[in-house]
């Protein structure tokens, strides 16, 4: 069970962990391009990271899920990975932080 005071520090070690996971193509983590949409907890630890990619009908599909359920296996209240890729609202550069600009030379 996870306790609803710590959700709020296991969504931040989530994020943390989601860093982690580099855009094979882009060399940018997923949470920087803005690729992560939402993630939700729930009380069972199945934890649902909603994402999108930078272009639909990208060949990373797959590759991206794994890498995502393998980057968030190390924390114990997450019991089970759902990785849901969602098309609406569609990515734009908009989305990206300011150091994933910078690293990819956009202005």
């Amino acid at each position: 069970m996870v306790e609803k005071e710590t959700l709020a520090e296991l969504k931040e070690e989530i994020i943390e962990k989601l860093e982690d996971v580099v855009d094979p193509e882009l060399g940018v983590d997923i949470v920087n391009l803005g690729l992560v949409y939402q993630i939700d907890l729930d009380q069972t630890g199945v934890c649902v990271v909603k994402m999108t990619l930078t272009t639909m009908g990208c060949p990373l599909t797959d590759i991206l899920a794994d890498m995502v359920e393998r980057a968030l296996q190390p924390i114990p209240a997450v019991k089970k990975v759902d990785v849901k890729f969602v098309w609406e609202p569609a990515w734009t550069i908009s989305r990206m932080s300011r150091y994933a600009k910078m690293t990819l030379g956009i202005h």
